[in-house]
């Protein structure tokens, strides 16, 4: 029954993806207006799919650790596409640091670059850092939250950090913009596991962990950051896999 529901899942992700581009393309070139317009109209029928087809949905604890207003930073732990489709329901309008490579994707790449994210050049080390710092700025006078995966990718449940190290950005902002840190947990990667046909039901969790004030030590703010989205993220992994034992 889980391949059946995998199967007819991605056949209509894949087949929901393109039309949508094809269908509502004119609203490419309408700038944020039609960017918010497509992203929101997609994302609604991807988690329809999700929660009817697959049978999975999603929980958010510590909704009271997100700032009420202003700008802020958010360090998400990244196991799947899962947590990338749900970024735009948990916060409102925000930036996020994605890789050069999406922003030229055919139609889909202009639908993000409208909605004015933060495309960066992983390959270009010293570019990418300048760009992280200038953006974040940037995004912070307009009072958006900036979200960047530390990790730099998606990273395969029980994968440790010696092996998928934290990198500097989300501490380049930090510094550059005087901002509070929001840690993100997740288990996300037990469901919907990254590079798989596979698709799980079930109950993702999504945590957010008190904020890290600005204006601390760097070096200290990196290990603290670090230990708390890796303990809570193996914390998360292993109460869905007692949940729902089925789980690989």
């Amino acid at each position: 029954m889980i391949f059946i529901r995998s199967l007819a899942f991605n056949i209509l992700f894949f087949g929901w993806s393109a039309l949508i581009c094809l269908a509502l393309w004119p609203c490419a070139f309408m700038g944020k207006k039609g960017a918010v317009f497509v992203n929101n109209t997609y994302l609604s029928v991807v988690y329809f799919l999700e929660r009817y087809v697959i049978g999975l949905d999603y929980e958010v604890r510590g909704k009271e650790y997100i700032p009420a207003s202003g700008g802020y930073l958010v360090a998400a732990k990244h196991q799947s596409a899962y947590e990338t489709l749900k970024l735009y329901a948990l916060f409102s309008d925000p930036a996020i640091i994605l890789k050069k490579e999406l922003a030229n994707i055919p139609l889909w790449g202009r639908f993000l670059v409208n909605l004015d994210n933060i495309a960066i050049d992983r390959k270009n080390r010293d570019e990418s850092a300048k760009t992280i710092v200038s953006e974040a700025q940037r995004v912070k006078a307009q009072e958006r939250p900036i979200v960047i995966f530390p990790q730099g990718t998606r990273v395969k449940v029980g994968v440790g950090t010696d092996e998928k190290p934290y990198k500097s950005g989300i501490i380049k902002m930090y510094k550059a913009t005087d901002l509070p840190i929001v840690p993100m947990a997740l288990n996300a990667g037990l469901f919907w596991p990254r590079q798989s046909f596979m698709k799980y039901p079930g109950l993702v969790t999504i945590e957010f962990l008190p904020p890290i004030p600005p204006g601390q030590d760097e070096k200290e703010v990196a290990i603290d950051l670090q230990e708390r989205i890796e303990n809570a993220t193996d914390r998360l992994v292993d109460e869905a896999k007692e949940r729902f034992p089925y789980l690989p």
